[in-house]
């Protein structure tokens, strides 16, 4: 059922006759009239009892009235809800990514976001290393992914954004001797707490650890707990620097040579993001110094 048969159907009853509606709707007498007539048609009954000399609504007419102003009511909420949207009034965008993000980048992103667009919310999904992201896209379940862009992401629109910077940390108990930058076979001879079975962290980490692991002293998945470790002296780890300098305060952080970086980015299901996304995604370009307006968000 088209719309327009139904807004007119309600101007016929609002104005009590087809002349006043057609002046009302700026059409004219005839195509209203046929109009009504297709309206019938469709629905298969009879709306107006056109016996007397001014309409009157039938008992299926009176029925569809009700009806009628449900969904243009309905539509009407709708477009207020889009025409939001569009000005930036409302909306969230869901994200996903996983540990070695969470942080940063991720809170730096946010915050920025909810300062620039303080209307719109973010929703952070947690997902099990880059498949985990991948998969929540296309799913449907996240917008964006915050992704290491080393990692296979070929069927995506793909927005690089910089790199993190991946230090050395431990306090004074383990950090003696330290050079600045750490070479990365010395750390070969470092107690290490990190996350052996993470394969995430495969590449980075088989420079610096020894002979089958055995320099990690605590095989740890939970970064909280890696933190907590690191703090109480057991073992040094490595981690990006920025995230360093928040979590470990009271560490040492050496760069290791050669550096060791990881890049990252933000990866899209599909290549017409939603208002609220196509917001998170200027501000994240803008955060990492690449070309972009809020308001013109163009191509990428």
């Amino acid at each position: 059922m088209d719309l327009h048969l139904v807004t007119y159907f309600v101007a016929v009853v609002d104005h009590g006759g087809i002349t006043k509606a057609a002046q009302s709707l700026y059409i004219s007498q005839p195509s209203l009239s046929q109009a009504i007539r297709t309206l019938e048609r469709r629905l298969g009954v009879t709306l107006f009892d056109r016996s007397g000399r001014r309409l009157e609504l039938t008992d299926a007419g009176r029925k569809f009235d009700v009806a009628a102003r449900r969904i243009l009511l309905d539509v009407d909420r709708v477009k207020t809800k889009v025409e939001a949207v569009r000005e930036l009034r409302a909306g969230r965008v869901d994200i996903v990514t996983y540990a070695a993000f969470s942080i940063d980048p991720l809170v730096e992103m946010i915050a920025a976001f909810r300062q620039r667009f303080p209307r719109l919310s973010a929703h952070v999904i947690a997902a099990d290393g880059p498949t985990g992201v991948l998969t929540a896209l296309r799913h449907g379940d996240a917008e964006i992914g915050v992704i290491d862009t080393a990692a296979d992401h070929a069927a995506f629109t793909a927005i690089p954004l910089g790199e993190q910077d991946l230090v050395l940390a431990g306090t004074d108990v383990v950090a003696a001797g330290w050079s600045d930058p750490m070479p990365r076979a010395a750390v070969r001879e470092i107690p290490l707490v990190v996350d052996v079975g993470n394969p995430n962290s495969a590449s980075f980490l088989d420079e610096v650890l020894d002979d089958d692991a055995a320099n990690v002293v605590i095989d740890c998945a939970h970064p909280p707990a890696t933190w907590e470790l690191v703090s109480g002296g057991v073992g040094a780890t490595i981690l990006p620097r920025t995230v360093a300098e928040q979590q470990l305060p009271n560490a040492h952080l050496r760069g290791l040579d050669p550096p060791l970086r990881r890049p990252y980015g933000l990866v899209l299901r599909s290549t017409h993001p939603s208002p609220a996304a196509m917001a998170f995604i200027a501000v994240a370009r803008g955060l990492h110094e690449i070309d972009s307006d809020a308001n013109e968000f163009g191509e990428w």
